[in-house]
């Protein structure tokens, strides 16, 4: 709580003038008015949780605060905390202004909406019960929620006394949204409703070999994905972009994404969501998206920090704090293939020096391909100089290391790291000692994010992590001997689907207050 003279976040409120007193009170307390001795003004808008609630009162004159404000926060708080969310009916003073009259209603309205989401289909006089508020404002509100097409019918009760009563639902069609994965092998796409509920999807091999490719890729995975699903593009309301490396807004640039070669230049997003049309567009790091995925509906639901290790084509890690993403001052945090480590730390020349090569090489492809589209290189080249030298770590640990070190050992007509893993599986002695290698390594990313962040929890995910169960044993045998920081380590539980359930998840964020803003914009 707060006391605040002339407090800016409220200057423009009605009845608050140049000499008033305003009072904050934050907490779970019930949205409205604080009764009493107390004026009201102020609820908090949609997608607003309880917790972050304002309540503000004007106080009569300077000697009431300070001969009673002790007493009288009490009450308040006292009173804030023995009602239910949602009461925020009732209100004289509310009810002299148009326009809080109206933002009321839209806040009973999201109330009862997001309340038919979370705790799923109820009636009239249940949701009555469970809000607080009335029944003439519920089924005031739940008569323009439907009209607006966000609340459906769901069926019928028999309650053990009364009559049959209709029970209420959100209307998961009244939006959609778009998942996308970006990786360098795969493209995969899907479109959910409002539910979450995936109503087509589509995984293709990703054969752009230029920036441009892969972006006209992209957009004609979402077209087909949404003629699948029978939904027009007008209808989508997000897309959630998942792309290794790290979105700068700044400069629309993707940075970081050694694995995919010209990425990095302007524009390319921009044009992804002008071909896609409708929808909002948001691109995000793709260990970031796996993160919230894993922490909504794998294995990291309820950890209290955890991390998830993405390993396929290349390397990263998503961190989940208190349940909130943590990316860093600059988006960055999880870039793990920069850790600077050494070949001959590794495994002493396992991983030969040509990998390294390859990396800068790569990277080297793809300045090349923004200089013939037309984009004049400057010192952004030092960055794609740094990327390429990233390869030691991520090198060492993704995919093509792993067919490698079979190789290395023999394993000659292994083409995927796939056929390293099944091969393994059978007891095939240089598949079982490269699997063993790759163990080993994954043991030193995971010490190295134990050290700094001491997470309860980490998750093997991606292309590689997707045979977690071949790699646990390894892992945990070398952190015994590295590190005496040891959290638990479990195989991903959505597998390769977590980067886009992730995508899902987040657009669907986004995606669900915006629908509601416009149905409450028309209703204005």
């Amino acid at each position: 709580m707060a006391v605040a003279w002339k407090s800016p976040t409220f200057l423009d409120s009605p009845g608050v003038g140049d000499s008033d007193i305003v009072v904050i009170l934050r907490g779970a307390g019930a949205w409205g008015n604080v009764r009493g001795r107390a004026g009201t003004c102020g609820v908090p808008g949609p997608g607003q949780a309880a917790g972050q609630a304002r309540y503000f009162v004007k106080l009569n004159s300077f000697t009431y605060l300070v001969k009673g404000c002790v007493s009288w926060i009490t009450s308040c708080l006292q009173w804030s905390s023995t009602h239910p969310i949602g009461l925020i009916e009732d209100h004289q003073h509310v009810d002299e202004q148009p326009w809080n009259r109206q933002r009321l209603r839209s806040n009973n309205e999201w109330l009862l909406l997001e309340h038919l989401r979370t705790a799923g289909a109820a009636s009239r006089a249940q949701l009555a019960r469970e809000t607080g508020l009335s029944k003439p404002t519920v089924s005031s509100a739940l008569a323009a929620l439907e009209q607006g097409g966000l609340v459906r019918e769901a069926g019928t009760v028999v309650p053990e006394r009364g009559r049959t009563a209709v029970l209420y639902e959100p209307d998961p069609t009244a939006g959609y949204v778009l998942g996308i994965d970006i990786g360098r092998a795969r493209l995969r796409t899907a479109v959910a409703d409002l539910s979450g509920e995936v109503r087509a999807r589509i995984d293709v091999p990703n054969d752009g070999t230029t920036a441009d490719a892969v972006a006209d890729a992209v957009v004609a995975a979402a077209r087909q994905v949404l003629r699948e699903a029978d939904v027009p593009a007008d209808r989508v309301v997000h897309a959630a972009v998942a792309t290794p490396g790290v979105f700068d807004q700044e400069s629309g640039r993707i940075r970081y994404a050694v694995n995919l070669p010209g990425w990095g230049r302007a524009g390319l997003v921009e044009r992804i969501g002008g071909q896609l049309g409708g929808p909002d567009l948001s691109v995000h790091n793709d260990a970031n998206l796996a993160a919230l995925g894993e922490y909504a509906f794998g294995a990291g639901q309820g950890s209290r920090l955890f991390v998830y290790v993405l390993v396929g084509t290349g390397l990263g890690i998503g961190i989940v704090a208190d349940g909130q993403l943590f990316t860093g001052a600059h988006g960055a945090a999880g870039e793990v293939g920069f850790l600077p480590v050494s070949l001959a730390a590794l495994d002493g020349g396992a991983l030969d020096g040509g990998a390294l090569d390859g990396a800068r090489d790569m990277a080297r492809e793809g300045v090349r391909d923004d200089a013939q589209d037309g984009r004049v290189v400057d010192e952004d080249e030092d960055e794609d100089e740094a990327v390429a030298a990233r390869g030691a770590l991520e090198d060492a640990v993704s995919a093509d290391a792993v067919v490698r070190t079979a190789r290395a050992l023999g394993l000659d007509e292994v083409a995927s790291a796939k056929d390293v893993f099944d091969a393994a599986r059978t007891g095939q002695p240089a598949a079982v000692a490269a699997v063993r290698k790759e163990g080993e390594r994954l043991a030193l990313v995971v010490s190295a994010v134990s050290a700094v962040l001491d997470p309860d929890l980490v998750v093997l995910g991606g292309g590689v992590g997707h045979s977690a169960d071949l790699l646990l044993d390894p892992v945990r045998e070398s952190l015994r001997l590295l590190t005496p920081l040891r959290p638990r380590v479990a195989p991903s539980a959505l597998g390769d689907d977590a980067v886009l359930l992730g995508a899902i998840a987040t657009a669907l964020r986004s995606a669900r207050p915006e629908v509601f803003e416009r149905h409450a914009a028309k209703a204005v």
